[in-house]
């Protein structure tokens, strides 16, 4: 699986956790839950994000 694909379907999870949580009839210890589920899809997206980053900015000084 690429990166783009995991990234697309971390934040298509994360989507469905925001979700879940905006419902009033999540329970304190399931929104702890999906909390720290979110976290961490967000840290998994964030160095996705940076990976990407890196890689361009080796591009943009390799045509310098």
């Amino acid at each position: 699986m690429s990166q783009t694909q995991t990234f697309e379907k971390n934040l298509e999870q994360l989507s469905t956790i925001i979700e879940k949580m905006e419902q009033d009839d999540v329970g304190l210890e399931e929104s702890l839950k999906l909390y720290e589920q979110g976290i961490q899809l967000t840290r998994k997206c964030q160095k996705i994000i940076d990976e990407a980053e890196q890689k361009i900015q080796q591009l943009m000084e390799q045509n310098n």
